[in-house]
């Protein structure tokens, strides 16, 4: 039965979701070099667009569609709308209408592949890119999802992953870093004097705008207007101001100085990490979150820099690292009283060995998409490409010289 509280709420979870993916954009544009901010705000904007497609004709299907031997959903299911009505599903949201629950995961696979992005900046052709977000929803975000939240082997071995730790933050954090890896460097000197933020402003107002549709992202896992709900919004500001403070004492005991990007930074780690666990712990226990989250994913970005990976924006530290690492900790954290998992060895187990699999599965996959589409286009950018990808491509600049 409909219940209209749980539908205005699920309605507020979505466009909060769908509000991720510009804020996304303005973050990753604010954070680019100045020549390169359309193209890579447009790999955001444009998934909003493809992804709606293919959702609705197969993805919804192949998602959630009936389980074919723990692999994936029948595409044929839910095909163009199908049998996607306006009454509650028995499985997926008992309360909402279903063409709810359809919308609302939609949103969820619009930001995944652009969560990538950041980490080729200025390394992709447009053309490349696209037949990219096409082929990696269909191999690897559809099959991954539907393992874990559409009924497949893992949700049937007892995984779980309240709101895309594993499903987004660590698929697209590890299939960005094998991009990274087999793009390689970019075609020019990397310098802090050439490699400046085009704008930290816009850089702040989208990483204030992902904040905010974070708690729908979180929030909307409960599927209902509810304590459960209540929980997952606590503990996902939680997560984010205290991993934010951890970052900078960390940064500020290393360095003695912490700069404005720092703080943004560490605030995206900590709700990455705590994404996978805000509907399974308690709020005490997302402070162990945020202190874990700015411990591994800084010490996963000093690593990056180490091995001398262009990561541009740190996706894999950050994203890749945090969904991975928040992953586990629900089986170190979870609090039976507040969403029946208990926390211990059992769980523990196989929180390590579904993300670990996941993380396995999505590098071999990217890395086979890659190699294919270099066989059949140009996917690199060529050197004075990188350097001019917004005039070469659009006619025109974020920014008046």
């Amino acid at each position: 039965m409909i219940n209209s509280g749980d539908t205005a709420f699920m309605i507020l979870c979505t466009a909060l979701v769908c509000l991720m993916t510009p804020g996304l954009a303005f973050f990753y544009g604010g954070l680019t070099r100045k020549n390169n901010v359309l193209s890579l705000m447009m790999k955001s904007f444009i998934s909003m667009g493809i992804v709606t497609v293919m959702w609705i004709f197969g993805g919804f299907g192949l998602v959630f569609g009936r389980d074919v031997w723990g692999i994936i959903g029948n595409p044929a299911d839910y095909f163009a709308l199908q049998h996607v009505t306006f009454t509650p599903n028995s499985l997926h949201g008992t309360t909402i209408p279903f063409l709810m629950f359809f919308a609302f995961q939609l949103m969820f696979c619009v930001i995944t592949v652009p969560l990538m992005t950041g980490a080729f900046s200025e390394r992709m052709t447009m053309r490349a890119y696209i037949v990219f977000l096409i082929v990696w929803n269909l191999f690897v975000y559809f099959p991954v999802a539907h393992w874990i939240w559409g009924g497949g082997f893992l949700q049937k071995l007892g995984f779980v992953d309240f709101a895309g730790g594993t499903v987004i933050h660590t698929a697209a954090g590890f299939g960005a870093l094998i991009v990274v890896l087999m793009l390689g460097k970019r075609k020019w000197k990397v310098t802090k004097a050439n490699n400046r933020p085009s704008n930290l402003m816009a850089a702040a107002i989208g990483t204030g705008l992902l904040w905010f549709g974070w708690f729908g992202f979180n929030t909307g896992g409960a599927f209902a207007a509810d304590k459960l709900a209540a929980t997952a919004f606590t503990n996902t500001f939680i997560g984010l101001s205290v991993a934010m403070v951890m970052w900078m004492l960390l940064l500020y005991w290393r360095h003695q100085k912490v700069t404005f990007v720092d703080i943004l930074t560490g605030s995206v780690a900590g709700l990455a990490t705590v994404t996978p666990c805000a509907g399974y712990i308690s709020p005490a226990s997302s402070v162990i979150v945020g202190i874990v989250a700015a411990c591994v994913c800084q010490a996963a970005v000093v690593y990056r820099k180490h091995k001398g990976w262009d990561d541009a924006l740190d996706v894999w530290g950050v994203h890749g690292m945090g969904g991975f690492t928040g992953t586990i900790l629900v089986g170190l954290l979870a609090s039976k009283a507040v969403n029946g998992i208990q926390a211990g060895v059992h769980q523990t187990l196989i929180q390590v060995g579904g993300v670990l699999l996941v993380a396995v599965y999505v590098v071999a996959i990217t890395w086979l998409i890659i190699k294919i589409l270099r066989g059949i286009m140009q996917v690199e950018l060529t050197k004075e490409g990188q350097k001019h990808e917004d005039e070469d491509m659009f006619g025109q600049t974020a920014y008046d010289e």
